[in-house]
């Protein structure tokens, strides 16, 4: 998945986990977010992760991904890309 953002927005992003681990619920999700973008927040549910994010340089692309570990057990990571371009 690729998404696109200007630098200057602050958007959320969600991954829903859903079909992954049916019948399993998220335990913890971490967001490893590279230098130049900014977490300002995240949140779960039993079924999906959530995180926003500000800043970015214009020009550059920047792998997001969340890790969560569920109820029973399971650990997997998914990752997403942000193009930023100025709109």
């Amino acid at each position: 998945m690729t998404f696109t953002k200007d630098p200057n927005a602050v958007l959320d992003y969600t991954i829903d986990w859903t079909r992954w681990f049916a019948g399993d619920q998220i335990a913890t999700s971490a967001w490893l977010v590279p230098t130049g973008l900014t977490k300002i927040a995240d949140s779960k549910t039993p079924s999906s992760a959530t995180v926003w994010l500000s800043g970015g340089t214009a020009g550059q692309s920047y792998t997001v991904t969340n890790r969560i570990t569920t109820t029973g057990g399971r650990t997997e990571d998914r990752s997403f890309t942000i193009r930023v371009e100025e709109r």
